[in-house]
């Protein structure tokens, strides 16, 4: 085992830190405020090469492996996980093209979004519909050679501004998962509309929003795998991308830890520095383990995505292990803190938002123990 990284993966890191550094932390407490979306913040991320980077070579993208894509996003998340969710939802949104698309579908698809600045989201959650994906009830009939698509979508990251959209959907909503579809349909689709915009507690940056579907007409050649192929789409791409997400949350703790590391050398009580203190330097200590211990995991299911392997439950290890330490850290962080923490005049109180959000999405870490759980009992 070799845990060093390569010169292009350290020049890769150094970018992301540097634009983190320079472009995204220095504005991340305005747009937390504001809760507007960071448009020349995105899109000069996109510029820089650190959007859709799941696109191979071959169709014109720079197909980054998702190791490289995990040390990325931690440096993004630095500045700002908000604005990095942003960022990564591209790749969400395209992974599923990647996994079960044509050839054709690709460079059609695929292929614009590494030329061209665009936005694409991953639509799976429904109102009544999140940890239970086979539940979901937004409506596919056949018609003709044509699909027409009925219903919502809930808590669609990028849904107001986004280009491209891939979509689940059922045909039957008593089969469950077995009747269920992936789509590619994009923004403009007459009947397709974003709906109300979420007021959230935290990663107030990135946009969040319900997305219509009224007789939304896609052709055939949108559809993703065969029919009642969707669920197992849905599954492979979160397998593959949930080591980013660990990647997002261990980014939120290190600024935690770097902002903490700083104060406790500041601020003095008793007339000592508060890193004098067994009680902060234990809290940094946990902090600074549980750091590496998300990253090793994470670097460990990104290896696995890129070698071919199944990664379900390591990267159920990585998301559960890695987002429930970014809560316990950037708590923590608050805590050192103290009454300024609890102010937004200092940025920990912004890290704690955030880093609720990361025990939630792209799979409650719920049920992430039960994919782990489930996997042990496989054997």
């Amino acid at each position: 085992m070799d845990f060093s990284l390569n010169d292009q993966q350290l020049t890769l890191q150094d970018a992301a830190r540097r634009y983190a550094a320079e472009k995204i932390a220095p504005v991340a407490a305005e747009f937390d405020q504001s809760g507007e979306f960071p448009h020349e913040v995105i899109r000069g991320a996109w510029e820089l090469g650190m959007m859709s980077t799941c696109v191979p070579e071959e169709y014109d993208g720079i197909g980054l492996s998702m190791l490289d894509s995990c040390i990325m996003v931690e440096e993004l998340a630095w500045g700002c996980s908000g604005m990095t969710t942003s960022i990564m939802c591209n790749d969400l949104g395209l992974m599923p093209i990647l996994v079960a698309g044509s050839d054709d579908q690709k460079r059609e698809w695929m292929a614009p979004c590494a030329s061209e600045f665009k936005l694409v989201s991953f639509g799976l959650s429904e109102p009544n519909a999140g940890s239970d994906v086979a539940g979901l009830q937004l409506l596919a009939e056949a018609d003709g050679d044509d699909y027409v698509l009925n219903g919502t979508k809930c808590w669609i990251t990028n849904g107001g501004h986004a280009d491209l959209f891939t979509v689940f959907a059922t045909h039957d909503r008593k089969s469950r998962h077995k009747g269920i579809s992936a789509f590619i349909v994009p923004a403009g689709t007459k009947g397709l509309s974003p709906g109300k915009k979420e007021d959230k507690m935290g990663q107030r940056a990135s946009d969040t929003c319900v997305v219509h579907f009224d007789n939304v007409r896609v052709k055939a050649s949108q559809r993703l795998g065969a029919e009642g192929e969707g669920f197992r789409i849905a599954m492979q791409t979160l397998d593959r991308t949930r080591p980013s997400i660990a990647a997002l949350a261990v980014g939120i703790a290190r600024r935690g830890l770097d902002e903490c590391l700083a104060y406790a050398q500041e601020r003095k009580a008793f007339g000592f520095p508060i890193g004098s203190f067994q009680a902060v330097q234990f809290m940094l200590a946990d902090m600074a383990k549980g750091i590496e211990a998300a990253r090793l995991l994470t670097y460990q299911s990104a290896w696995m995505v890129d070698q071919g392997m199944r990664a379900s439950k390591q990267s159920s290890f990585a998301k559960c292990f890695a987002t429930d330490m970014a809560m316990q850290a950037t708590t923590d962080a608050v805590q050192i803190f103290g009454g300024n923490g609890y102010t937004k005049d200092y940025p920990v109180e912004k890290l704690m938002r955030d880093a609720k959000l990361m025990q939630i999405y792209e799979g409650t870490n719920q049920i992430q123990r039960l994919v782990i759980a489930r996997e042990l009992l496989k054997g």
